[in-house]
């Protein structure tokens, strides 16, 4: 019998180590497989671009989801950072975002969240497998980029056709823009023909501004550009000044603004072009020398003036789903006293996002601009906007590897967590329903 209890005992004991050994690994398997586990914040920690190009065409170094409905999860996800019960622009993208998210490498993570641009008539072969490889969101078009209609029209047909690439996982439209305000200010030759200041000032400015809206997205589309950079709801102060000298401001009246900014908006919207609308919380106090492209620029307004005149009508524009909205560089000591607007999360996550309820895309102005030349390189500005709240990096300067700096330094925050994670992929869902929420090319 002490036999046989001598054998009973010794394979139970067996049995036990083998339960601890298959606990262990299954344990090291969860913990290999969660990217946000044990990532250290030195350097040589953060894989080669070469293990993210082997990356691209495959699963490693994907960023995974818990299974559940993706319009769920989409919904979910986008609400992180928002007012409760804001509803996304966008909100028929979010469950195509969602099934996207999951595919995406670190580096396309942080590739979704940039704007880049190049310069002259032809996109560089090196931002084309960018695009290949899903590591850009869109492109900035200026006026030496379009040669004509028909030129434009073909470029806009090879970037969506590298968009269309096997190796990218994000089948959905690019985010093709440029600045097409109307008057002197547009890139595309063609609609909208008149000025914001003379939509405003026309004999009948509700008519004229829905007109000159229709067409302005209607000649954008023609050539495939889907993202309209206006219009710009700025309240001018004086004739003349830094908004008006170039008659970009509907007018001196809040209301007035308000009104025809929002029908400029919804007409350009309807033809399939997203607009944008700026530069909140408003530029429209600054003199003609406080020009944010040039240098820095603090507006000193009572609170109260900014609520009740620059930021009225954003009210009216984020009731009638806008889908994006560009935050200015100026600094607002009344709102924050050390920080521009695009890089203070008291502006860009409490004023905006939570006080006036935007739930879209946040677009920075452009990052080269004079205005942040204290902040550093471009990677510190890009971590500042994105810590800030900024979904969208403007990256201006028409060289791709502006572009490539901002894309890299946010994929060094993603992978080390020196940006919050779950907002992190809360802004590319952003992005992400935006792109689905636009007319297939």
């Amino acid at each position: 019998m002490r036999g046989k209890k001598l054998i009973i005992l010794i394979a139970g004991l067996v049995l036990a180590i083998a339960a601890i050994v298959v606990f262990t690994a299954d344990a090291a398997a969860r913990r290999g497989a969660d990217p946000h586990r044990n990532v250290t914040t030195t350097a040589q920690s953060t894989p080669s671009r070469s293990d993210q190009v082997r990356a691209r065409s495959g699963s490693h170094g994907q960023v995974r989801t818990p299974a559940r409905s993706s319009g769920q999860a989409g919904r979910r996800l986008a609400s992180v950072g928002l007012r409760r019960g804001a509803v996304s622009p966008s909100a028929a993208g979010l469950a195509t975002a969602a099934a996207t998210l999951p595919k995406l490498s670190p580096a396309q993570l942080a590739g979704q969240r940039v704007i880049y641009s190049y310069k002259g008539l032809n996109p560089p072969s090196a931002l084309l497998t960018l695009i290949r490889h899903g590591e850009v969101a869109g492109i900035i078009f200026f006026s030496d980029n379009i040669g004509s209609h028909a030129h434009i029209a073909a470029v806009v047909r090879e970037l969506q056709q590298a968009n269309a690439a096997k190796t990218n996982p994000v089948r959905l439209p690019l985010l093709l823009m440029t600045d097409q305000e109307g008057g002197e200010v547009k890139r595309l030759s063609g609609a909208p023909t008149l000025s914001a200041k003379e939509m405003g000032e026309s004999s009948t400015p509700s008519t004229t501004t829905t007109r000159e809206g229709r067409l302005g997205g209607k000649n954008l589309r023609s050539v495939g550009i889907n993202v309209n950079l206006a219009p710009v709801l700025d309240v001018f102060r004086q004739p003349g000044n830094f908004i008006d000298e170039f008659q970009r401001s509907f007018g001196s009246n809040p209301a007035k603004v308000a009104k025809l900014g929002t029908l400029f908006t919804t007409a350009e919207q309807a033809q399939g072009v997203a607009g944008t609308v700026k530069h909140f919380p408003g530029l429209g106090a600054a003199a003609r020398p406080q020009n944010t492209d040039e240098r820095p620029v603090t507006l000193r307004l009572a609170l109260s003036t900014i609520r009740d005149i620059d930021e009225l009508p954003y009210k009216s524009a984020i009731a009638a789903k806008v889908k994006l909205v560009m935050v200015s560089w100026a600094i607002y000591p009344a709102l924050d006293a050390k920080l521009p607007a695009g890089l203070s999360p008291t502006i860009v996550q409490g004023e905006l996002r939570k006080r006036l309820g935007f739930a879209g895309v946040t677009i920075t102005d452009a990052l080269e601009a004079g205005a942040l030349r204290s902040f550093g390189s471009t990677a510190h500005r890009s971590t500042l906007a994105a810590r800030a709240g900024m979904d969208l990096l403007l990256d201006a300067e028409q060289n791709y590897r502006q572009g490539q700096a901002s894309m890299n330094a946010l994929e060094s925050d993603y992978l080390h967590n020196t940006l919050n994670g779950t907002a992190f992929k809360a802004a590319v869902s952003r992005i992400l329903a935006l792109r689905a929420s636009l007319p297939q090319h």
